[in-house]
């Protein structure tokens, strides 16, 4: 079976990969000063809403739209809960960033796909070799010993809200990967940008009754800039990473996407020094720093260790 070879192009794969992981650290900064003047329900129907419809005139476009009419019942059916899967990450994961801290969050979602690694070898009989599950153990050793740093004074500020924020990050990551593996099995009939549409029209429609489409009308200037670049970020962040794994090494991308965690605490840091009321520091101790490190480690080591076993 032919495989896909990248095009050595190396230094554009590496800058793509760079504007992904860029992106993925400060969404999480923008969804945190966004969530000032706009509940997470109707930021969350905006995005999909701004989604749906860059998705469906860009397959429109392309002639991308016939697959659907091949689909059977029970692809619909997976189609469908690959929707609400995807609704309950974003959603979910905002309202962990609304209670808990960008980084934090950010740094949490690093489990979502090691649990869909997890869930391709009980769904799809998939290996992982003794590199990979040392990784795994590097990233949950870290994961420990950043919530210790975090927790060693007592509660950060925002006291119970903090656990709870965390909770429902991990709890996005769970579903995520639900959604990752029933997009697998349906990438069998449909490619990944028609998935990507049903499931955004879908959402659209899901949260339209819990939205408040009225309440944009009275966000500032700031925060519509803030709500636009979320909106955006996505469709970048998934654009540049598609366009990297087609000039580079999918297990160097991956790489690459690791270090997501630290460079949102700089994100964080960054954002508190030119505006420090706008949002907190990241109170990190020399133990936290040295678990996060080890959740890149982790990734970077699964990732990396894992290619080059199916290239062996």
């Amino acid at each position: 079976m032919s495989m896909h070879q990248a095009s050595g192009r190396w230094k554009l794969g590496l800058l793509l990969a760079l504007v992904t992981a860029a992106c993925w650290a400060t969404l999480p900064v923008a969804l945190k000063l966004t969530l000032e003047q706009l509940d997470p329900y109707t930021l969350t129907w905006f995005r999909f809403l701004l989604a749906a419809g860059v998705m469906l005139a860009w397959l429109a476009a392309r002639g991308g739209l016939g697959g659907f009419a091949r689909l059977d019942r029970r692809r619909w059916w997976l189609l469908a809960v690959a929707g609400l899967c995807l609704i309950g990450n974003y959603v979910l994961y905002l309202l962990g960033v609304q209670y808990t801290s960008p980084a934090n969050a950010q740094l949490l979602i690093q489990l979502a796909p090691l649990l869909m690694a997890l869930g391709g070898i009980v769904v799809f009989g998939e290996r992982f070799n003794g590199w990979q599950w040392a990784g795994l153990a590097v990233i949950v050793a870290g994961l420990g010993l950043y919530f210790r740093d975090q927790l060693s004074g007592g509660l950060p500020p925002g006291g119970e809200g903090y656990l709870l924020g965390s909770a429902l990050v991990v709890l996005a990551a769970v579903v995520w990967a639900v959604y990752a593996l029933a997009q697998k099995q349906l990438l069998l009939r449909l490619s990944s940008p028609a998935i990507l549409l049903a499931i955004y029209v879908l959402a659209s429609l899901v949260l339209l009754p819990v939205a408040k489409p009225a309440s944009l009308l009275a966000l500032d200037g700031l925060h519509w800039g803030l709500l636009l670049y979320c909106a955006v970020n996505t469709l970048v962040a998934y654009g540049a990473f598609a366009e990297a794994l087609a000039h580079w090494e999918a297990s160097r991308v991956s790489a690459i996407l690791a270090t997501t965690p630290l460079l949102c605490l700089g994100a964080v840091g960054l954002v508190h020094s030119i505006w420090p009321t706008a949002i907190a520091p990241e109170t990190v101790g020399l133990a936290g720093w040295v678990g996060a490190g080890l959740v890149v480690l982790g990734s970077t080591l699964a990732s990396l260790m894992g290619q080059r076993r199916r290239a062996g």
